[in-house]
């Protein structure tokens, strides 16, 4: 499969879909978070909410999105972009309504604007909420990119071993698995983990 270029084109799939849905449902569950937020009565509201949808896996919603919208390459990313967004939401949602009301209320004395207490109170606040919150989305958005590769995806690593398991590959499915679990350890340890600690220990005051 390495020789036949055929290993490096699947886990070039499997990374770009898992780059690109990561990205979205993080730039859309971190404002979103940040902006519910600020207002109690509406954060308390949805709070339970948020809690809904993100204890529900990308894996049991891909049956109705193939039904709505087939076998394709749109239903992967729909998929991996729910699992990723929810998560990073109500991380960044609790983190907001963790902060304590009197440093908001502080800077509204000196006369601080909506923007001002979102990024000078709200944002450095949730920060430790938000690096926390990416690692454990960015880690369901790689499990929801291997279940839609091997339901609804054409190619990828979930497609290889789902194909090697109707041809009998046993090889294949291994293969997969490998790369599978090798890829996560790689990004958590040389990138999630540090981005995590680094940020707790910037804006969460403590100390390693």
């Amino acid at each position: 499969m390495l020789y036949k270029g055929l290993l490096p084109s699947y886990f070039g799939d499997t990374i770009m879909r898992l780059v690109v849905g990561s990205l979205i449902g993080l730039s859309l569950g971190i404002p979103f978070g940040l902006l519910i937020g600020i207002n109690r009565t509406i954060a308390d509201m949805f709070h339970p909410i948020m809690n809904f949808f993100q204890s529900i896996s990308g894996i049991a919603i891909l049956p109705i999105i193939v039904v709505w919208w087939g076998n394709s390459e749109k239903t992967v990313l729909a998929v991996i972009l729910y699992t990723s967004f929810f998560p990073i939401a109500y991380n960044v949602l609790s983190g907001v309504r963790g902060i304590p009301l009197r440093y908001i209320s502080a800077v509204r004395t000196l006369g601080a604007s909506r923007y001002q207490i979102i990024r000078d109170v709200l944002l450095p606040g949730a920060m430790p909420s938000i690096a926390t919150g990416s690692r454990l989305s960015i880690g369901f958005a790689w499990r929801a990119v291997i279940a839609g590769e091997m339901l609804a995806g054409r190619e990828g690593l979930g497609w290889m071993i789902f194909t090697g398991q109707d041809a009998d590959k046993t090889t294949e499915v291994i293969l997969g698995m490998v790369m599978i679990g090798t890829t996560w350890i790689i990004l958590d340890h040389y990138l999630l983990r540090p981005f995590e600690a680094d940020t707790i220990e910037r804006w969460g005051l403590v100390q390693r």
